[in-house]
């Protein structure tokens, strides 16, 4: 099944994808390699979720964040591309979760992202992973996701 088909399968759209907040572009590709910038929860142009893990936020909370980054990181990549079929395999994901120095559940926040990529694009979407608390993020964003994608010919 692809990795569209699926997507639809799930129920899930893919929104419009971001324009860049900053000095920055959303995507780069070289070769059949496209890096995708860090995409916050943004659902309907507002940030999803705000704060600190630790400071009341729940890891539920997370990772549905952390669930809309990966739907927000999906559509730079058909912005990019033109389709999510064009992705042979997602290679890598970086997280970010704002979290109090105390919090170590990060790697539960970000398993909302990882989950979006298994399930979109099967064994292809299993990926390495670096997961990181930060004190802070742009937009007081409590999670933001980057990604690595090796592209189909």
């Amino acid at each position: 099944m692809s990795a569209t088909a699926r997507l639809a399968q799930m129920g899930l759209a893919l929104p419009a994808a971001a324009a860049a907040i900053a000095a920055y572009v959303p995507a780069v590709r070289t070769g059949n390699l496209l890096v995708v910038s860090g995409q916050l929860p943004l659902l309907d142009g507002k940030v999803l979720l705000t704060g600190q893990f630790g400071a009341g936020l729940t890891i539920e909370q997370g990772q549905a964040a952390a669930r809309q980054s990966a739907l927000n990181l999906l559509a730079q990549v058909q912005a990019a591309t033109g389709s999510l079929d064009k992705v042979r395999r997602v290679i890598r994901l970086g997280g970010f979760i704002a979290s109090t120095p105390d919090f170590t559940d990060h790697a539960k926040v970000m398993n909302g992202a990882s989950e979006v990529m298994e399930q979109v694009f099967g064994d292809n979407g299993r990926h390495a992973r670096t997961t990181i608390g930060v004190p802070v993020l742009p937009l007081g964003a409590a999670v933001e996701v980057e990604g690595l994608f090796e592209l189909a010919d």
